[in-house]
């Protein structure tokens, strides 16, 4: 008899054990299953989205997400007459003290021109000024030549937070990094208000917390260059992580029966001209600002460079897609064709 009540205690101990894990198994799931809330707002010159899976206020996350990103917007933007980048745009070369987030993006920016030898430089603004005023034609020759002597990352001097344009015609711009640095931060901020699960997803520069449910990750599509979005080559199955894409499909304008994409060379002025339209860097979550920097630079070296400096790169996996439709990964990317 005794033997018998240890056997039946032991047994019970067990079923208690396995009720319990199997509990704490379906909280899990349904936490992370429950109905998204889903915001859109334009911000950054772009569609921005929030969709939070799990989180014990969804609601006030959203609010103070999107509340960050215009608060981003407003000290990273050029267009925006008291921004910081216009500030130190319309300093003609006298220092401007900034903040710690707009330090922090010309720093990033700094390290990447010296990474691709000038194929990332936020020195751009003149150029870019100018093919954004062009209505009829492109610019100029001359007047492409005259923005270009402007153009040099080693022109900007960065003392902590202070900000120094050793050419005073110099111009920043720093769409190609600050969306991937707001949305690393964005996410940051979410998960710091007890979110568990979410995509942030500011024009291309993915950021997912934690995966979509206990059993699996997120799948971000990677898209089909000039689909206008309705077709994707296949996906990749992210958690804590980023992915930031961009491509020569995305944003183009025709001028003298010519179209051309919005990426540009710092070595000619003009549109970047390699075998990749789409460029696709995965990478922790907390480094969406270096894939953003890395994509543009690896459409103007084109693919073999590209991918020499992305496997050179500890932490960071790439996927491009080539003018002919190939389609070529760094050795480690995981995807899914579709």
């Amino acid at each position: 008899m005794h033997y018998t009540f240890n056997v039946k205690i032991k047994i019970r101990r067990k079923l208690i054990s396995l009720f319990l894990c199997l509990a704490s198994l379906a909280c899990l799931c349904s936490c992370s299953s429950s109905s998204p809330v889903s915001e859109s707002q334009y911000l950054l010159d772009t569609v921005c989205d929030i969709t939070i899976y799990d989180s014990s206020d969804a609601e006030g996350a959203l609010e103070e997400g999107f509340a960050y990103i215009a608060e981003c917007e407003n000290l990273l933007s050029k267009t925006r007459d008291n921004s910081d980048v216009s500030r130190i745009n319309s300093a003609a070369g006298q220092s401007v003290v900034v903040s710690d987030l707009t330090a922090e993006v010309i720093e990033l920016a700094l390290e990447y021109s010296e990474l691709s030898d000038g194929a990332f430089d936020i020195t751009m603004g003149g150029v870019i000024d100018l093919w954004d005023a062009a209505v009829d034609a492109p610019p100029s020759d001359a007047d492409l030549t005259e923005a270009l002597s402007h153009v040099s990352y080693k022109n900007i001097e960065l003392d902590g937070n202070t900000v120094t344009l050793k050419d005073p015609e110099t111009q920043l711009d720093l769409g190609g990094i600050g969306k991937g640095v707001i949305a690393s931060k964005t996410a940051a901020l979410l998960e710091s208000l007890g979110v568990r699960s979410a995509i942030v997803n500011l024009g291309g520069n993915v950021v997912c917390i934690g995966q979509k449910s206990f059993f699996n990750k997120f799948k971000i599509g990677i898209m089909m260059p000039f689909s206008d979005n309705t077709q994707i080559v296949g996906y990749a199955e992210l958690k804590d992580q980023t992915a930031v894409t961009s491509g020569v499909y995305e944003r183009t304008v025709t001028l003298g029966g010519t179209e051309y994409h919005h990426i540009k060379d710092p070595a000619t002025g003009y549109p970047s001209n390699s075998d990749i339209t789409g460029a696709t860097i995965v990478a922790n979550a907390s480094l969406s600002g270096d894939c953003d920097a890395l994509s543009t630079i690896c459409i103007i070296l084109g693919s073999d460079k590209a991918v020499d400096l992305i496997e050179s790169l500890d932490g960071f996996e790439a996927l491009f897609i080539l003018t002919d439709g190939q389609i070529v990964t760094t050795s480690e990317f995981s995807f899914t064709a579709t």
